[in-house]
């Protein structure tokens, strides 16, 4: 008798491995954090911007041009401080500007 191959869901894999569920953690937390600091900044430069990687107390923001980085640059210390006031321990922010 031949045995079927085992399959799993992503979410079931990740349950049962620490590191991918520490993994989807980070990245449910990291697209948090962009959905609370959306409604505060403005509305043409909401558009494009994409959670990124969580890095201790680092968290980047992926952004679509080098004017949004610097649009956001000027707003770090609000959104840090915003981020704050919702839990999150976030003492730097990375902007990445993201390829083609």
């Amino acid at each position: 008798m031949q045995k079927q191959p085992l399959i799993l869901t992503a979410e079931q894999a990740a349950q049962s491995e620490p590191g991918l569920a520490r993994l989807g953690a980070l990245g449910q937390e990291s697209n948090q954090r962009l959905a609370a600091v959306l409604p505060h900044l403005p509305p043409g430069l909401r558009q494009g911007l994409k959670a990124g990687p969580i890095d201790g107390q680092t968290w980047c923001i992926l952004v679509p041009t080098n004017a949004a980085s610097a649009k956001l640059r000027q707003m770090e210390p609000a959104i840090l401080a915003h981020l704050r006031t919702k839990g999150w321990n976030v003492q730097q922010l990375r902007l990445k500007i993201m390829a083609g």
